[in-house]
């Protein structure tokens, strides 16, 4: 009820956009699709191979059904975008669908897998940065090559956009160029009989595909990159769409490419006990030992792009749902072009959380984190796709595609149980655990929407 006798308070004013620096660049379309790639191929095609090695050749069926799924996600995406041209990705199609707690779910999710994502990324890259330097006999230099892996990718961000896209589209030319290598090298070194049996595990073809699925599935996490980034890309409206799917097909090319020739060039029973599947097929092609050493800088550089992209989608999520009253209002904040806060607090989080891993020796929880965010980061895929369902349904087709509803319909459709199945390859106990971080947020919801109302009713009284 208002009350009387008060002072009207002025609506606050607006903010004001910042100008254009020349360190504030819009991503074209090569850098947007590099952005794609580079957020999709982090360090996981490094040791993939082997990883699926124990259940056979028939691994890449599993590899083909997946790589259906991430385009008719990637295509999802891109007709999102189309319409809804605005930073922020799932979390604005989620919000824009479903009201402002959808988007917040969306964005609390997508913003842990961030983060925590960032810290994996950079123990791993301290693992092959071992090969060259060894770190293991110290683990203050090995903390201190970690934090500098991490916040190396945060100064570029800090810097401004313009020098986002270029590392960006740097690291991703240097990492593929080895792994084009292993793809092309393998055609000429292919030996059939080193391929083993088509199915290796004993299970039935349904129940390997369905298991080694489980660990190919989350090789294709990041098919969003370009979407959640869309209100630095130059004319998103045609640029986000082609960029998500260019980049998606790429990078599974590459992944389906670079097994094959491993598969084909490292002897079965060798591959399953592999370490280092790519050096081990780099060997076979060429001889000698030097492939170890080409493949650790290789992946070292691979994941400083994984962590340059995923750096930006870590401030630019929160930035998305800040400016909407759903996050701090000090999350808006932005120079050159990248939100400053967003990626001071991600690195710093996730700093705190590799320092913890080395410290602790709590590597059975930090394991389990990032299993947690494989979940949490189907919730925004979820989220989106359903959106896109309601969309349609609600005789709203003019803001995803217009024409073909029947088309868009079954891309949407089948986007969506490719994120189910996401979810299910998550296992129990990080859905369970990643259903804990979801409703913790709702405690950060609860919080922001009261004061929002609070905020709005002074402002009209």
């Amino acid at each position: 009820m208002p009350h009387t006798g008060t002072v009207t308070k002025p609506a606050p004013a607006p903010q004001h956009e910042e100008l254009p620096s020349k360190h504030d660049r819009r991503f074209g379309l090569p850098v947007a699709t590099a952005l794609v790639m580079g957020n999709i191929i982090g360090g996981g095609i490094f040791l993939l191979p082997a990883s699926v090695a124990p259940f056979g050749t028939i691994s890449l069926v599993a590899f083909g059904v997946l790589t259906v799924g991430a385009i008719a996600l990637a295509l999802v995406f891109g007709r999102l975008a189309r319409r809804h041209p605005r930073t922020g990705g799932p979390y604005v199609y989620a919000r824009e669908a479903f009201g402002d707690f959808a988007g917040f779910l969306a964005s609390w999710s997508y913003w842990i897998t961030t983060w925590v994502s960032n810290a994996a990324l950079a123990v791993a890259a301290v693992g092959y940065l071992d090969v060259l330097l060894p770190l293991h006999g110290s683990r203050f230099w090995t903390i201190v090559a970690a934090l500098t892996v991490q916040w190396l990718p945060a100064l570029a961000n800090l810097a401004g956009t313009r020098y986002v896209g270029a590392v960006q589209l740097v690291s991703t030319v240097l990492k593929f160029a080895p792994l084009l290598l292993v793809a092309v090298g393998g055609l000429f070194s292919f030996h059939a009989d080193n391929l083993g049996p088509f199915r290796a595990s004993g299970d039935s073809s349904l129940g390997a595909v369905s298991a080694a699925a489980a660990i190919l599935l989350f090789s294709y996490l990041g098919v969003e990159s370009a979407s959640v980034s869309a209100g630095e890309v130059r004319d998103p409206e045609r640029n986000v769409g082609r960029a998500t799917v260019l980049g998606t097909g790429l990078a599974a090319l590459l992944y389906l490419l670079c097994t094959v020739a491993v598969f084909g060039t490292v002897a079965h029973d060798r591959l399953v006990d592999s370490s280092a599947p790519l050096s081990d097929a780099v060997n076979a092609m060429f001889g000698g030992t030097w492939g170890g050493t080409a493949v650790a800088i290789a992946a070292i550089v691979s994941m400083l792009g994984a962590l340059n992209g995923w750096t930006l989608l870590s401030a630019q999520t929160p930035y998305a749902a800040a400016k909407d009253g759903l996050f701090p209002a000090v999350f808006t904040k932005k120079k050159r072009g990248t939100p400053t806060v967003g990626v001071i607090v991600a690195v710093t989080l996730a700093s705190l959380l590799t320092v913890y891993n080395y410290t602790a020796g709590s590597a059975g929880v930090f394991e389990t984190l990032v299993l947690v965010t494989t979940f949490t980061a189907t919730v925004p895929y979820l989220l989106a796709t359903a959106a896109q369902i309601y969309f349609l349904l609600s005789g709203q087709g003019h803001r995803v595609s217009g024409p073909r509803l029947a088309r868009d319909m079954v891309l949407a459709l089948a986007a969506f149980g490719f994120s189910l199945w996401l979810v299910g390859g998550a296992g129990y106990a990080a859905v369970y655990q990643g259903v804990l971080f979801l409703f913790a947020g709702v405690l950060v919801y609860a919080w922001m929407a009261a004061r929002k109302k609070r905020v709005a009713g002074d402002t009209t009284d």
